[in-house]
């Protein structure tokens, strides 16, 4: 049997090629500087004439040596090679670890994050609201990824999986290594550089730092995101060390970066939270104004009475000491005179004496008519007397929310307390606190409660966890991305002795039982609380190696040689790798029907259409067509014969024609 190509356009099967991506980009803005020259192999491509560009920029280029602002260090070249590299590897869906798997819009990948980060390009280019991440923090002892810096680009590819010699390495990054804080630089980098394309043009990245390497990351998200675009650095202040030498050291910062600042202010975004304590003080004064029945002095007698013996209360809530006639509370802390100096001045008569009361130095604020109007809606107090200047009346119901302060305290241990009765305990140490995650997680997304949130560092699974928490609480649909790489755990450990052989099993458990929890206490509501995760793991492509020398093909069948997918990979595993090269969301619903004796995968009513088998009958393809999917794909070794191959692409362009239709 001859073997002709098949005719429709075939699936790429790798990670996107990110250097191409930014040839694209600039082919864009400046079409005249893009060329074409060959490759290795003697192929046309797509390059850039740096001389052309030059021009276009003159004026604006800094060469050789002349000095400028810049931040480097060794491997810095390297690391910005392994962000643009494209590699060869899949994401396989793992039911079995997974929580409500055709219905859940949540993903935990485990693996490398770099890749899982390339393996996203995609599918979520431009669609994640907000990224945290809480990075390792380069004590000496933690165990960074290991990307190899220094290798070439031939070792490189081998080792991302480009051939069967792949595998990811973990090593201890010790102070004194040379390279202590450039290996660090170097592992972080690329992975900024990765996770700032999946931002949503209003996205927001929160990172979680030390000491250590506060300094090293500010100025590499500088260089990443742009200084234009930091935000703040917030101070977590967890606990003390009283056994210090010098200063207890016991807080970490939040570096917060927008990907695009200005987008932010065109929007009017501003982050403001819920006083605290102001639901439970508005819930007091409503019940003293009721058993008060309705007078004000009484009302206002027991709620002060409330607030000397509550705890938890904040002074910004608290000012709040009076109730009106109205039964709301104020507080009198309004200046009514003109700011400045230069304000009206007219006679305001005291409501009992009947006099004109004193008239501050700097004049009223108001004309005479609004004041007259600010009296008459009772949002003026008057002293005993005409000889204390009124006040004004600002509502506990009006500025019942604040902007979110630079420095806050919440002890860690509370964190580990919870973490230890959800999968017990010294399982993993210092977990996030997934109420601080949650309360930072809602500034960010109160104005968008569908958003996608990653978090390529997931560790515990705090981040996760404070997205169910989020959505348990306001019914919002968050949807979070976890990634954890399956880092092993020491073999004598709490962890390992609970069963825990990796780090990734620990967080995909504290998910579930997170989950199972909030469910729970959710009631009915919990029913419409989405819990679950696809779990997903990276490996190698699904494509078979089809480079054999003469003595490995004498040993091989024909059906070998024509088989281009590895005999372990079922058709979901090509469906998930379909969809990432497809750019499609890997968490829409998939519906799986037998048509003509053949398993045919159906993704969201017809975004696209799959079958892999083998065997694929003219009727088969004609069903498909007839359903006019946007997509549609198989696999190229499925027909008997090249006939049904050309058959099949002319089936959809005289009943489908818009159907985008590739094979694997």
């Amino acid at each position: 049997m001859t073997t002709q190509n098949w005719p429709v356009e075939k699936l790429r099967m790798t990670s996107p090629d990110v250097t191409a991506a930014n040839i694209d980009k600039l082919a864009e803005l400046f079409p005249y500087v893009v060329t074409e020259s060959v490759d290795a192999d003697g192929n046309p491509k797509k390059a850039i004439d740096f001389d052309l560009l030059r021009q276009e920029l003159s004026g604006h280029v800094v060469e050789g040596p002349q000095e400028r602002y810049q931040l480097d260090w060794p491997g810095k070249r390297a690391a910005a090679f392994v962000a643009n590299a494209p590699i060869a590897k899949t994401l396989r869906p793992v039911r079995v670890e997974s929580v409500d798997f055709d219905t859940t819009k949540n993903l935990f990948i485990e693996g490398d994050n770099l890749e899982a980060l390339k393996l996203l390009q995609e599918s979520y280019l431009g669609k994640v609201k907000l990224i945290y991440i809480d990075p390792p923090y380069n004590t000496g002892n933690d165990f960074v990824y290991k990307d190899e810096f220094a290798e070439s680009t031939a070792e490189y590819l081998i080792r991302s999986g480009q051939t069967d010699n792949s595998g990811t390495q973990l090593s201890a990054n010790m102070e004194s290594s040379g390279r202590f804080h450039s290996d660090w630089l170097s592992m972080i980098y690329p992975r900024l550089k990765l996770a700032r394309n999946l931002l949503t043009d209003d996205g927001v990245i929160i990172a979680s730092i030390d000491d250590t390497e506060v300094s090293s990351l500010r100025e590499v998200m500088d260089f990443t995101f742009g200084k234009q675009n930091y935000i703040a650095t917030v101070v977590w202040q967890g606990g003390r060390k009283n056994d210090s030498r010098y200063v207890s050291v016991g807080h970490d910062y939040l570096l917060i970066y927008a990907r695009n600042e200005n987008r932010l202010q065109e929007q009017g975004t501003r982050w403001r939270e819920r006083k605290v304590g102001v639901d439970d003080a508005l819930e007091a004064a409503r019940s003293a104004w009721e058993t008060s029945r309705y007078d004000a002095e009484i009302a206002t007698q027991t709620y002060r009475g409330w607030l000397s013996n509550k705890t938890g209360i904040t002074p910004a809530v608290s000012r709040f000491k009076n109730i009106d006639n109205s039964g709301r509370v104020y507080n009198s802390d309004k200046d009514l005179g003109w700011p400045g100096g230069g304000g009206p001045r007219f006679e305001v008569l005291h409501p009992v004496t009947g006099k004109p009361v004193s008239i501050p130095s700097t004049g009223w604020r108001f004309t005479e008519t609004s004041m007259k109007e600010q009296i008459e809606a009772g949002l003026v107090e008057f002293g005993a007397d005409e000889r204390k200047i009124p006040r004004g009346k600002t509502f506990l119901d009006e500025l019942d929310e604040q902007v979110a302060e630079s420095i806050f305290t919440q002890i860690r241990t509370t964190a580990s307390q919870r973490l230890t009765q959800l999968i017990g305990p010294g399982v993993f140490d210092y977990p996030k606190d997934e109420y601080v995650l949650a309360r930072w997680f809602d500034l960010v997304t109160k104005s968008d409660p569908n958003a996608i949130i990653l978090d390529f560092f997931a560790g515990s699974g705090s981040s996760a966890h404070a997205v169910l928490h989020l959505n348990s609480l306001d019914g919002g649909t968050r949807k979070f991305i976890a990634a954890q790489i399956n880092e092993e755990t020491p073999i004598k450990s709490p962890a390992r002795a609970a069963g825990f052989e990796n780090i990734a099993q620990i967080t995909r458990e504290r998910i579930r039982q997170a989950g199972l929890k909030l469910r729970d206490e959710a009631g009915l509501e919990g029913d419409n609380l989405d819990i679950g995760f696809r779990a997903l793991k990276i490996d190698s492509t699904n494509m078979a190696d089809v480079l054999r020398t003469p003595d490995e093909t004498e040993q091989l069948t024909l059906g070998d040689l024509e088989s281009s997918v590895k005999p372990d990979r079922s058709g979901e595993d090509l469906l998930f790798q379909v969809m990432l090269d497809w750019g499609l969301e890997l968490t829409m619903p998939i519906a799986v029907e037998k048509i003509d004796e053949r398993e045919v995968f159906v993704v969201e009513d017809g975004a696209l259409i799959a079958c892999f088998d083998a065997g694929i009958s003219p009727e088969l393809v004609r069903i498909i067509a007839k359903r006019e999917p946007l997509r549609a794909v198989f696999r190229d070794s499925s027909f008997a014969s090249d006939d049904d191959r050309i058959n099949a692409e002319q089936v959809f362009r005289e009943v489908s024609p818009a159907t985008d239709v590739k094979a694997i």
